[in-house]
C-alpha cells in the first residue's frame, strides 16, 4: 500500500490524505472522550473521593475540574475552527499558534502524560480483576492488558473506536444498575467526609480526581483521523463534558446516601455492593478502563508521530514519524508507548501515577488557553475562528490551570516548569525553523506598539541609555566598533549595525542577503542587534540620510559610532558628516585605533575631564557602562584633569574628588600639573600605557576641518582613543547624579 505520509515541498508541512470514511463527530471525538472520562476514576476511585472530602467537597471538586476543562474546551474549539487540525491534537494546536519550540516543550510532556494514562487505566483494570479473582497476579494482569490494548490500537484505530460503542452500552447498563441499587449500611450523609485522621486533603483528592475530566484529549488527539475536525472537535468535546458533568454530579449523591465515608474509602469496589445487579458494575469497570486505555494508546503515538514529523525529536528517533497503512497508523509509536506504559504498570500505584498526569495535563490545558487568548487578544487578521470566544475566558482558563497546579503541589509544579523550560531551551538551541510561523511576532508587535505610544519626545535623564547606530561597513573589518557598542548597551539599549553600499545597481535581494549574513555573523558571536543595509551614490551622504530617517517615532538612535579616518582627501566630507550628526542632535563617538591589539588588556581606562557639562558627562556614562560590561569588567577608570600650576591643583583635586565620590562609579581621580607643557605632551606622558582613552571633541564650526586635522596629529602614537561629541539635548549630569545633588557650576 502507498503510504499517505508525504512532503509537498522542503519548507512545507507533512500532509495526510483525508480518509473517505474519516471518523465523524461522535465516532472520532465524543466516544473516546466520554469513555475516557467515565473511566477508572469513576468506578475505582469515586467512592474514595466522596469518602475523603464528603458530598459538598466532591461536588466542588467536580465543578472546579469541569470548569477548567470547559474553559479549555472553549479555547480548543476556537483554535480548531480557525485552522485545519492535523495529526497531533493539542500539540499541533499549540505549535501552530505559539511556535515550534513552545509546541515541542508541551508536546513531549503531553506524550508522557498520555503514555502514563495507558498505565493508569490498565492498572485500574487489573485492580478490579484481582478484586474479583484474588488468585491472579496483579502486575501480570496489568501488563497483559497493556499489551492487549496496544495490539488492538495497532490493528486499526477505526475498529478500536467502533468497538467502544458496545462498551458504552455496557457502561450505561452499569449506571442504571447503580441508580436502582440500595444502601449497604445505615449512614448519614457526611458533607465533608471522614475525620481528618482517616482522610486526605482537598487538593490531594483533587489531584487524584482531575485525570477523570481530561478525557477530552482522547478525542482531540485523534484530530488527524477526523473527516471534519473543525466540526467534530467542538461538538464532540462539549457533549462529552456535559454528559460527564451530569454523571459526576449524580454519583456523589448516590454514594453519600448508601455508605458511610470510611466504607467508601476502604472498599474500591463498593459500587458493586450498592448496585442492583452487582456484576453490571464489573462490566462498567472493565469496559471503561479498557476503552480509556485504548483511547490513550491511540492518542499518545499520534502526538509522538507529529513530534517526529516536525523534527522536534532527535534525529535518531525520526523513525517514530512513520505511518503504516491507508490510515497512516503510527504502529512504531504505539509499540514504544506500550513499552513506556508497561514500565509504569510495573509500579502499579494509581495514587502515584494520577498526580503526575494531573500536572502535565494542567500544563497542556493552560498553554492551550494561553494560545487561544493571545490569538484573540492580538486580534490578528489570520485568526478567524468560526467558534468565537472572548479572550478573557481563555486567559481565565490559563490562570485557573496555573493556580490549581500550585494549590495541588507547589514543588511538583516547579519541577514540571523546569522540565518544560529545559525542553524549550534545548529546542531553542537547535534553532529550529517552521513553515507556519507563530503568534510571537504579533505579540512582540503589540508590546512594541504599546511601548512606542508611551515614549514621549521629551528626554528623561533618569531613564537615558545609549541606543547606538554603528556605521561599521563590513563588520569583519571593523569588529571593534560593534564590540564597543555592544559593551555599552548591556543588552538593554537598541543596537543597530548599519552598512552603506556605494553602487548604482544593487538589487534589493542582494541588500536583504547581506542583512541576513550580518545577522548570522552577529548571532554566532552572541550580539543582539538590528541590521540595516542601504545603498547610496556617496558613503557620507548615505550615512547622513540614514541617521536622519532611521527610527520609529521618538525611538531613534541617539549615539552614532564610527571609525576614524586619516584620509585627507575625504576629510572635509567626513567632518561635514559629523557636523550633520550634531545638527540632528545625535551623540557622535569616533574610535581611533593605533595598534593591532585595539583594546589591549581591557584593564585601564583614562578619561580626560572637562566637567559634567556636555562631553564630560557623556564620557563618564560611557566609561561606567564599559567598565561594568562583561568584557571590560572591573577595569580601572581614572578621571584625569590638567591644570597650569600647583596653586590651581589643590582646588581641582578637592572638586574632582567630591564629584567622583558622588558619581559612585568606582572611578579614581588624578590632577596633573602642566608646568608649561602642552596638553598633547601631558596626554602622551600620562596615558601612553592606557588600554583606552576618552577625549571630548569641540562643537563643529567653520574651522572644524582644521580642528580635526590637529586632533589627528595629537593622537599619533597613542593607544586606542574614543572621541566623544555630545549632541543630544539632555543633561548628562542629571543622569549621573541625583537631582538634589546636581550642580553643573
Amino acid at each position: 500500500m502507498k503510504n499517505p505520509f508525504r512532503k509537498k515541498a522542503p519548507d512545507q508541512e507533512y500532509v495526510i490524505k483525508p480518509s473517505k470514511d474519516g471518523l465523524g463527530t461522535f465516532g472520532g471525538v465524543f466516544t473516546p472522550s466520554i469513555l475516557t472520562i467515565l473511566g477508572v476514576i469513576m468506578y475505582l476511585r469515586f467512592g474514595w473521593v466522596v469518602g475523603n472530602v464528603g458530598l459538598i467537597g466532591t461536588l466542588l471538586i467536580v465543578t472546579l475540574a469541569t470548569a477548567i476543562t470547559f474553559l479549555t474546551a472553549l479555547s480548543i474549539s476556537a483554535i480548531a475552527t480557525d485552522q485545519r487540525v492535523r495529526i497531533g491534537g493539542a500539540y499541533y494546536m499549540i505549535s501552530r499558534s505559539l511556535g515550534i519550540e513552545p509546541g515541542g516543550a508541551i508536546g513531549i510532556p503531553l506524550y508522557i502524560a498520555l503514555a502514563l494514562s495507558v498505565a493508569l487505566y490498565t492498572v485500574g483494570f487489573a485492580e478490579s480483576v484481582v478484586g474479583v479473582f484474588p488468585s491472579l497476579d496483579f502486575k501480570t494482569v496489568g501488563m497483559v492488558t497493556t499489551v492487549g490494548v496496544a495490539v488492538l490500537a495497532m490493528i486499526s484505530a477505526k475498529v478500536a473506536i467502533r468497538a467502544q460503542y458496545f462498551i458504552m452500552f455496557g457502561i450505561a447498563i452499569s449506571l442504571v444498575s447503580l441508580i436502582f441499587g440500595s444502601p449497604v449500611e445505615q449512614s448519614d450523609i457526611e458533607m465533608w467526609g471522614a475525620a481528618d485522621r482517616n482522610s486526605e486533603g482537598f487538593w490531594v483528592v483533587f489531584a487524584v480526581f482531575f485525570p477523570a475530566v481530561t478525557g477530552i484529549m482522547a478525542g482531540v488527539n485523534m484530530s488527524g483521523d477526523l473527516a471534519n475536525p473543525s466540526k467534530s472537535i467542538p461538538k464532540g468535546t462539549f457533549y462529552a463534558i456535559g454528559v460527564g458533568y451530569v454523571v459526576y454530579m449524580v454519583l456523589p449523591i448516590i454514594l453519600a446516601n448508601r455508605a458511610d465515608a470510611l466504607t467508601l474509602i476502604e472498599d474500591p469496589l463498593i459500587m458493586r455492593k450498592i448496585a442492583w445487579w452487582g456484576d453490571a458494575i464489573l462490566i462498567g469497570v472493565w469496559g471503561a478502563t479498557l476503552s480509556s486505555a485504548v483511547g490513550s494508546v491511540l492518542g499518545a503515538p499520534r502526538v509522538l508521530q507529529a513530534l517526529a514529523r516536525d523534527g522536534i525529536l532527535p534525529r535518531w528517533l525520526q523513525w517514530l514519524g512513520r505511518g503504516d497503512g491507508e490510515d497512516d497508523s503510527p504502529r512504531l509509536g504505539t509499540l514504544l508507548t506500550m513499552v513506556v506504559a508497561l514500565a509504569a504498570v510495573y509500579l502499579g500505584n494509581l495514587n502515584i501515577i494520577a498526580p503526575v498526569l494531573t500536572m502535565f495535563f494542567l500544563t497542556t490545558y493552560g498553554v492551550l488557553n494561553a494560545a487561544a487568548g493571545i490569538e484573540r487578544l492580538l486580534d490578528s487578521p489570520s485568526f478567524r475562528p468560526e467558534f468565537q470566544v472572548h479572550w478573557s475566558f481563555s486567559i481565565l482558563g490559563a490562570v485557573g490551570c496555573l493556580a490549581v497546579m500550585f494549590l495541588i503541589n507547589t514543588l511538583a509544579t516547579i519541577l514540571a516548569f523546569i522540565f518544560i523550560a529545559a525542553i524549550f531551551l534545548w529546542l531553542k538551541q537547535r534553532e529550529m525553523k517552521s513553515a507556519w510561523g507563530d503568534v510571537g511576532k504579533g505579540l512582540w508587535m503589540a508590546l512594541i506598539r504599546f511601548g512606542l505610544m508611551r515614549i514621549t519626545e521629551e528626554k528623561e535623564a533618569k531613564t537615558w541609555r545609549p541606543n547606538p547606530l554603528v556605521l561599521s561597513g563590513a563588520p569583519t573589518k571593523r569588529w571593534h566598533l560593534i564590540e564597543f557598542a555592544n559593551s555599552i548597551t548591556h543588552n538593554r539599549g537598541i543596537l543597530t549595525i548599519a552598512t552603506v553600499l556605494t553602487s548604482d545597481n544593487i538589487a534589493p535581494l542582494r541588500q536583504k542577503n547581506m542583512e541576513d549574513n550580518i545577522r548570522d555573523f552577529l548571532s554566532k558571536r552572541s550580539i543582539q542587534g538590528l541590521v540595516r543595509v542601504i545603498s547610496a551614490k556617496d558613503t557620507f551622504q548615505g550615512a547622513e540620510d540614514l541617521v536622519k530617517s532611521y527610527g520609529l517615532g521618538s525611538l531613534v538612535p541617539n549615539t552614532i559610532i564610527l571609525g576614524d579616518s586619516e584620509n585627507e582627501e575625504i576629510r572635509e566630507k567626513y567632518c561635514e558628516m559629523i557636523a550633520h550628526f550634531y545638527e540632528q542632535k545625535r551623540n557622535t563617538v569616533i574610535i581611533h585605533d593605533n595598534d593591532e591589539n585595539i583594546f589591549r588588556n581591557k584593564q585601564k581606562i583614562d578619561l580626560w575631564w572637562g566637567g559634567l557639562k556636555g562631553n564630560g558627562g557623556l564620557m563618564m556614562i560611557l566609561a561606567y557602562l564599559l567598565q561594568s560590561s562583561r568584557s571590560w569588567w572591573n577595569a580601572d577608570v581614572t578621571i584625569k584633569m590638567m591644570v597650569p600650576d600647583e596653586r590651581a591643583a589643590e582646588d581641582a583635586r578637592q572638586n574632582l574628588s567630591r564629584i567622583t565620590a558622588k558619581l559612585r562609579t568606582g572611578a579614581t581621580s588624578e590632577v596633573i600639573v602642566a608646568n608649561g607643557r602642552s596638553f598633547t605632551d601631558v596626554l602622551h606622558d600620562s596615558s601612553k600605557d592606557a588600554d583606552l582613552i576618552f577625549l571630548g571633541m569641540a562643537t563643529p564650526d567653520e574651522n572644524f576641518v582644521d580642528y580635526y586635522q590637529n586632533i589627528q596629529k595629537r593622537l599619533e602614537g597613542l593607544p586606542t582613543t574614543v572621541m566623544v561629541l555630545a549632541g543630544e539635548d539632555i543633561s548628562y549630569g542629571e543622569v549621573l547624579l541625583q537631582q538634589d545633588e546636581f550642580d553643573e557650576s
